[in-house]
């Protein structure tokens, strides 16, 4: 009787979301794998994955192109389910989550910087770091704004947060995505090609960026082509074919 109790309790806690991982990794990958079905047929994007990473770890993530890095993203931020096997962050099985449910749980945990910026153009610099506070209600109405003003200083774009998007260069609105990804305090930062469209010496000072970021704390996942930056960094993940060759266990 108590280990059908327990059993039963253990599958409660799956579709809800709770993790049982009693390891003290932050992301652990499964054996994950990730079919997508396409016209040619099947086209498998990952083939049975295991990955752990720890936290305060800042992780590069490399290969070449189509080598699965941005799916392997997807999978650890929500955004894609696997075909199999399971993503768990900090005490959630994220594979198990419904759509709604997952878009709250991202914009507490995780903050995401893309290659592009995306940063709503008509919305000064401020309102584009205030913008993921309205959706989590995080912050009380009155302190987002000065939440939103210490993040602008932390990326030193204080001095334009009154500024559109497109008043400021292609580095500075990178900073103010930076920002925004960091709107709700998540203790981890995912980044897929965050440096792709920069010069070298804006990419350096986003590398450091992110390293600042990583003193304080927060665990960061990086995905890029640029073999030199992930050279710098503590660890690298390495995948080829839609399988991690190397660096997958911390």
């Amino acid at each position: 009787m108590f280990n059908w109790l327990k059993r039963r309790k253990s599958s409660n806690n799956a579709s809800n979301g709770h993790a049982q991982n009693s390891s003290q990794h932050l992301i652990e990958l499964r054996d994950v794998s990730k079919i997508y079905q396409t016209a040619a047929g099947e086209f498998t994007a990952l083939k049975s994955v295991d990955l752990q990473v720890d936290p305060g770890e800042f992780v590069a993530v490399v290969g070449k192109s189509g080598s699965g890095k941005s799916t392997l993203i997807n999978m650890i931020t929500g955004i894609d389910r696997p075909t199999s096997g399971q993503v768990l962050v900090g005490n959630t099985a994220v594979h198990t989550l419904s759509e709604g449910r997952t878009a709250v749980w991202r914009g507490r945990q995780i903050g995401v910087v893309f290659q592009f910026f995306q940063l709503m153009p008509t919305l000064t610099l401020l309102e584009n770091v205030m913008l993921p506070m309205d959706f989590c209600n995080v912050y009380a109405l009155k302190e987002r704004k000065g939440q939103a003003m210490n993040l602008l200083a932390q990326v030193e774009m204080t001095a334009h947060a009154y500024k559109l998007p497109s008043a400021v260069s292609g580095g500075e609105q990178q900073r103010v995505a930076i920002a925004r990804a960091l709107a709700n305090d998540p203790p981890i930062l995912v980044a897929d090609e965050p440096t792709g469209n920069l010069d070298s010496v804006t990419a350096d000072n986003i590398f450091s960026l992110f390293e600042n970021l990583v003193s304080k704390g927060k665990t960061i996942l990086m995905v890029t082509h640029d073999l030199d930056l992930a050279n710098r960094v503590g660890r690298t993940v390495r995948l080829a074919d839609g399988e991690i060759v190397d660096g997958g266990t911390g």
